[in-house]
């Protein structure tokens, strides 16, 4: 192995997040109720076998050969029983690389030409569908409970090769998980945290 062979690897590859295994991507919807901006929700169908009941954004796996705004638009239009046409992306927010080996892309996008009262949801994938004003979530700021992140190490692990052995001092970390809280509604999880980066973003808060 030569240098030139290492440059010809190297130059112009296009880094991407390692362990990353499966990658999703949703849309937070914008829609308008009575003349007023509403985001959308998804409460998940209680068939499902991932985070039944749940409160989700539409959006799922990315399949082979498409990208993650294709993904999104796609699984959209599955769940929500409308056309390409009826969504248009308004641009990409902020992702997460998630400890749990998972990249979640998420984009905002607004549903044109669609009242939300005749949307007919996919009932093997949706509950139902319901809407908040985009004013509340301005006004309200999320409840923040943060979970301390450890390392779990198993005994067949071996610590003969790591420096201080048993006694490694392992990093630690916080996750923070936000909550709203709208009628009988709790957002939480990641489509919360969406919420709240949305959120911020508008308000100049992150940029």
């Amino acid at each position: 192995m030569d240098l030139n062979t290492i440059k010809n690897k190297i130059e112009g590859r296009n880094a991407k997040p390692l362990n990353v295994v499966k990658k999703y991507s949703v849309i937070l919807p914008l829609v308008i109720v009575d003349g007023e901006l509403h985001i959308l929700y998804e409460v998940r169908s209680k068939n499902l076998n991932t985070q039944p009941g749940e409160i989700s954004f539409p959006g799922g796996k990315v399949e082979e050969g498409e990208n993650y705004k294709e993904a999104a638009i796609r699984e959209t239009c599955e769940e929500l029983n409308i056309c390409k046409d009826d969504i248009k992306v308004l641009g990409e927010l902020d992702y997460i690389v998630s400890p749990y080996n998972f990249k979640l892309h998420i984009y905002c996008g607004i549903i044109d030409n669609v009242d939300v009262n005749d949307i007919r949801c996919n009932k093997d994938e949706v509950d139902h569908i319901f809407t908040v004003p985009l004013n509340y979530f301005l006004r309200n700021n999320p409840m923040e409970y943060n979970i301390e992140l450890e390392t779990v190490i198993g005994e067949d692990f071996p610590y003969h090769l790591i420096q201080n052995g048993k006694e490694y001092n392992w990093r630690k970390g916080l996750y923070p998980v936000f909550f709203y809280e709208y009628n009988n509604y709790v957002i939480w999880g990641m489509t919360a945290r969406f919420t709240k980066n949305f959120i911020d973003i508008l308000n100049g808060e992150v940029k």
